[in-house]
């Protein structure tokens, strides 16, 4: 197993933090496979699965979590 120059092998902290939903405020305690990770302005989002379906549309035609 290898890591980047002048990491640690403990995992940041970020990786420890809960993921909250950025629409609807739902929080998971680890990854889902089923939530959706979106970059908008340079900003990692998450969305969970059910703010997901309910603006699909608005997803696939790429408009920004504003306009939904």
């Amino acid at each position: 197993m290898t890591s980047l120059p002048g990491g640690s092998d403990h995992g940041s902290a970020k990786e420890s933090e809960a993921l909250v939903c950025a629409r609807c405020g739902t929080r998971a305690q680890a990854p889902q496979p089923s939530w959706m990770c979106s970059v908008e302005n340079g900003v990692r989002q998450y969305f969970c699965d059910t703010c997901s379906r309910e603006n699909l549309r608005a997803i696939e035609g790429r408009l920004d979590s504003a306009w939904w």
